[in-house]
């Protein structure tokens, strides 16, 4: 499985050179937030680290995408749900009839909060972002709670990598397995605290 992951990161590197580079983070960006289950951080780390000088674009971008299909999500749940809803219980972990109900309370308590943690923390955003269609969440708070998130959330990766670049691919590389491994738990850590949510 490591292995599988450090051939991923390598061709993921290699679209920082390629004319793709950009449709590619803003697409990853894009769908990962309406059905999509890699979050982008992976491929703007690397192109940030093949291309540090332009970091701050590429997160910009990843913004954009990012939050653009969570507005692509929140009119999957806002109008198509009834329709789509079937391949979510099935196919997403931790996902049910009624524990997706049981998420409106929060939806109705804490709509900019609860948007803006799953727009920053490894929590499955596309989750979140369905859910406020779904259940009516003002439509400009989403867009504000998604956009502060994801900003925020993408421009501090830039950060680092414009900050420690050449000392962060050497640490990436050095310890690359334990890297991707945290990375892993975190993704799975997302998928279950909405599995204890709902």
């Amino acid at each position: 499985m490591l292995k599988a992951f450090r051939q991923l990161y390598d061709w993921v590197l290699h679209w920082a050179k390629t004319p793709f580079a950009v449709p590619a983070l803003f697409f990853l960006a894009f769908a990962e937030s309406s059905f999509f289950p890699i979050p982008p951080d992976v491929l703007l780390l690397a192109l940030g680290l093949s291309l540090p000088l332009k970091v701050f674009r590429f997160a910009a971008i990843c913004t954009f995408g990012s939050v653009l299909g969570g507005i692509v999500g929140y009119g999957i749940g806002y109008s198509l749900w009834e329709l789509s809803s079937v391949w979510f219980y099935q196919w997403v972990p931790g996902f049910s009839r009624e524990g997706f109900n049981s998420i409106q309370a929060l939806f109705s308590q804490y709509n900019f909060w609860f948007v803006f943690a799953a727009g920053f923390t490894p929590i499955p955003y596309k989750i979140i972002t369905i859910g406020a269609g779904v259940f009516n969440v003002s439509f400009p708070i989403f867009v504000i709670a998604s956009a502060v998130s994801r900003g925020m959330r993408f421009y501090l990766i830039a950060l680092i990598v414009y900050r420690y670049g050449d000392q962060a691919r050497k640490i990436i590389d050095k310890n690359f397995n334990v890297i991707t491994s945290l990375f892993a738990l975190l993704l799975i850590g997302g998928f279950l605290v909405v599995r204890f949510i709902l």
